[in-house]
């Protein structure tokens, strides 16, 4: 694996994640950590579930945005803030810029979900649509920061954000000291390098696994590449993953690179499986980003998984629709 280039910037270190804890920790609560029978069972290991699609705002992102807005300066918190998004961490600017009375505007591309998009507009924050897809929302919230002043909150590259999610980390290692493997959603990366910074530096036995769709997975093209790719986006049931990391990477494109132990990529009707297996094994709805761990398990895309397993469940804005239509072919079938 790769390290951080030390000429790079300085890095994102545990106390970062620790101070990221308590800053958070009056807004954003600790999630459940579940055991699945059925996933145990199907992988002959022992498979917990992360649920992070019981946040407030229905994904993990709350954690990362909180850590970020709460460090503002009262200037900057005054002027007001921008960022650019596949959805849910729009949705999670836009929450916690609602609780501390912070001016908003979110940027998103046209191919957001609706669900996504009426979430936001239902905290009362502005909403820009802009191009077809997250680097042209980027552009235009860019374009904000220099006509209004307003503070940008990056998705993901930003040490800020990387801390709060890292927080996912402290919190499985409380309930599952002995953990030996942790799965995740990789798209930007914020996730993956904030929970492989946690789990590692405590434990660097702990593998990490990222899983992304098979189309328009960005950071995994890019880990292939050796640098920043722009990956034009494509329809997936996985919309939250979707998006750039940036050309002018700072911080996620490394720490991947580093915490990572390995990158899988899963096709769309793994997705759809998974989804229907958390709805119909554990009740739950969740969207397509937050089921590729488990679409990962299903399948079998993950060698010899064994001993502790903790699948980060990332989120539940999905449309219903959507979420019918994807699942009811494997809902049938195990019904059957």
């Amino acid at each position: 694996m790769n390290h951080l280039p030390s000429q790079q910037v300085k890095p994102v270190t545990m106390r970062d994640v620790w101070e990221a804890r308590k800053r958070i920790s009056t807004i954003v609560k600790k999630t459940p950590l579940i055991y699945s029978p059925v996933l145990s069972s199907l992988t002959d290991a022992s498979v917990y579930l992360k649920l992070e699609n019981m946040h407030q705002t229905g994904s993990f992102k709350i954690r990362g945005a909180a850590n970020k807005i709460l460090s503002l300066s009262p200037d900057e918190q005054e002027r007001g803030i921008t960022t650019y998004s596949t959805g849910n961490h729009g949705l999670a600017v836009a929450y916690i810029a609602r609780q501390l009375g912070i001016q908003a505007v979110i940027c998103i591309s046209k191919r957001v979900p609706k669900a996504k998009v009426d979430a936001i507009l239902k905290t009362g924050a502005q909403l820009e649509i802009y191009g077809d897809g997250q680097d042209d929302a980027r552009t235009r919230c860019y374009q904000l920061q220099n006509e209004r002043g307003l503070t940008v909150i990056e998705p993901f590259d930003d040490p800020h954000i990387i801390a709060g999610q890292g927080t996912i980390g402290l919190e499985l290692l409380d309930d599952l000291p002995d953990l030996d493997l942790a799965i995740a959603g990789l798209s930007g990366g914020g996730l993956i390098s904030g929970l492989g910074l946690a789990l590692k530096t405590n434990n660097p036995d702990i593998k990490v696994i990222g899983v992304s769709m098979e189309h328009s997975a960005v950071m995994y093209e890019s880990l292939k590449a050796g640098k920043p790719l722009v990956i034009e986006e494509q329809d997936t049931l996985a919309d939250s993953l979707l998006g750039g990391i940036g050309k002018d990477n700072k911080y996620t494109f490394y720490m991947v690179q580093q915490y990572m132990d390995e990158a899988v990529l899963v096709p769309e009707e793994a997705i759809a499986e998974g989804m229907a297996c958390i709805f119909e094994k554990h009740r739950m709805v969740v969207e397509g980003a937050a089921a590729v761990g488990v679409g990962a398990l299903l399948n079998k895309k993950i060698t010899k998984p064994g001993g502790r397993i903790a699948v980060v469940l990332t989120g539940c804005n999905v449309d219903l629709a959507v979420h019918l239509k994807a699942t009811s072919p494997f809902i049938r079938l195990q019904l059957n």
